[in-house]
């Protein structure tokens, strides 16, 4: 029988400690569901210590999920660890992961402790921990730049303090795979114990090698758990794809030879789902969940697919979830099937006033938009929690703008400050810029603008468009999404949001968020 390789998903946490990522309370939450929908083993909620928004997502989450175990990160020590234990108190299977720098860069320059000093404070974190649960997992951060005899020191004895699962972390995305395997490999040679632990990887893409170093760990390390996020969502250039990790096992399980336990269907839907509520759009020639990723353009290749698909694709579009969505609702669709349609996609509102406002919504939109497709409903409910979860000091009421060659773009738009009303126009290069300049004529917000982004939410030339809005201001950096079947509406909506997320204290990032 072969081995089980755990995928444990860290979207939540690490994913969202990308610039611009940050996540509310209910956005998480619909996330872990479509996780759990999508069978991995563990997700990483949160850092429950790092701010109280964080704590009250990894608790809602671990009063939610029943199928896959609900992990809090915490530095290795006693707060940290207890404010874990207490925010997971109400899951059916939880874990705590906590870790400690051990590279020598990272003990002298950050942490100012000497060797002894961290080995200590990881022996005594993890044996708190286990006063918690049994089920505790150990990360050595930097472990990929940390010397070997001490790395094995610190690792042999958390083990002997209880922790089931050794995470190798190649924090800074410095690992080359063979190296890193060849890592993975000694330590678990060398380390006397460490039969007694699972051993997992946790890459970065700084090069560009994540999975390839993550399957490395598997393969010649003997690694049974990968860390990885959906989209390969992460600090800097990103973590590990659970996409490509998964989808590389079962595709060539002859030579894994390793199970995992996920239902791929539902991998793409939950890469839209992050896509949609992160603000980040996936590149079309993203492996397995890019837009191109089961598209032919050779009259070649597209001769050969005819002719008998294995002759130039070695997945199912349709095994992956690409197939799976279908125009479910029209403008002639009542309340009951809209909301029977929410449950079928995981999607759980507080209140049957929420509802009757989604209801609302809907018909809106099916007033514009002829076929309304499941990514339109998910946008149109992140919109909604988006606006449930921050002030709307800005709000849009209405607009116009004009576009004619050889004329200077122009745009005028009134929106509400507080519940008052003020009206704004501007010219611009463009009907976007010439929106955002009237805007900004109204509010003098002094936010640089980061990111603007235009992504499709469906196929056809009635899809919504989803734009993305980057502001960044006093050491904040924060995601605005609208979405509309006109893109410059969508684009002024995309902005207020920001803005109103600028001027918001519950998305306020905590400075000591941070991991492995």
């Amino acid at each position: 029988m072969a081995d089980k390789l755990i995928i444990f998903d860290t979207t939540l946490r690490d994913g969202e400690q990308s610039p611009g990522a940050t996540m509310t309370k209910e956005e998480k939450l619909r996330i872990a569901k479509q996780l759990e929908k999508l069978r991995v083993d563990v997700i990483e909620a949160g850092f429950a210590a790092s701010s109280n928004g964080d704590f009250e997502a990894v608790k809602a989450i671990a009063d939610a999920v029943t199928e896959s175990t609900v992990c809090s990160l915490s530095r290795a020590n006693d707060r940290d660890i207890a404010r874990a234990a207490e925010a997971l108190k109400g899951a059916k299977s939880s874990r705590i992961h906590t870790f400690i720098a051990t590279s020598a860069l990272h003990m002298e320059q950050k942490l100012r402790m000497t060797p002894e000093q961290v080995f200590e404070q990881a022996r005594l974190a993890v044996r708190y921990a286990r006063n918690h649960t049994d089920n505790v997992e150990f990360s050595p951060e930097d472990g990929s730049r940390s010397d070997l005899d001490f790395l094995c020191r610190i690792l042999e004895a958390v083990i002997a303090e209880g922790a089931t699962t050794i995470n190798i972390a190649d924090t800074v995305g410095y690992g080359v795979p063979e190296l890193f395997g060849n890592l993975v490999r000694t330590l678990r040679e060398r380390v006397p114990n460490s039969d007694k632990a699972v051993w997992s990887v946790h890459c970065h893409n700084d090069l560009g090698m994540a999975v390839a170093n993550s399957l490395a760990g598997v393969t010649i390390g003997g690694a049974r758990q990968v860390e990885c996020t959906i989209n390969g969502l992460g600090e800097r250039a990103g973590n590990t794809s659970l996409e490509e990790v998964v989808m590389a096992v079962k595709t060539r399980r002859d030579y894994f030879d390793l199970d995992v336990g996920v239902d791929t269907t539902q991998i793409v839907p939950a890469s839209k789902l992050v896509s949609s509520i992160t603000g980040f759009p996936v590149q079309p020639n993203k492996a397995v969940v890019g837009a191109n990723a089961f598209a032919h353009a050779s009259g070649i290749h597209q001769d050969g697919v005819l002719k008998n698909r294995d002759t130039y694709e070695i997945m199912r579009a349709e095994d992956v979830g690409w197939m799976a969505n279908k125009i479910v609702l029209g403008k002639l669709s009542g309340r009951n099937a809209f909301k029977q349609r929410l449950q079928e996609l995981g999607i759980t509102l507080d209140s049957e006033q929420d509802v009757n406002q989604a209801f609302q919504r809907f018909k809106d939109l099916a007033d514009r938009k002829a076929e309304i497709f499941d990514e339109d409903i998910h946008a149109l409910v992140s919109e909604q929690t988006a606006h449930q979860e921050v002030d709307e000091h800005y709000q849009l009421v209405s607009m116009a703008q004009s576009s004619e060659t050889g004329e200077r773009p122009h745009a005028r738009i009134t929106f509400t400050v507080d519940g008052s009303e003020t009206s704004s126009q501007s010219e611009g290069n463009g009907p976007v810029d010439a929106t955002f300049k009237a805007i900004e004529a109204k509010v003098a917000s002094g936010a640089e603008l980061m990111l603007y982004s235009v992504n499709a939410i469906t196929t056809g030339t009635e899809s919504q468009g989803e734009v993305t809005v980057r502001l960044a201001k006093g050491g904040r950096v924060v995601n605005g999404v609208g979405a509309d079947p006109d893109i410059v509406v969508a684009s002024a909506k995309a902005y207020l949001s920001a803005l109103n997320r600028l001027q918001s204290n519950v998305l306020r990032v905590d400075p000591q968020r941070g991991g492995v």
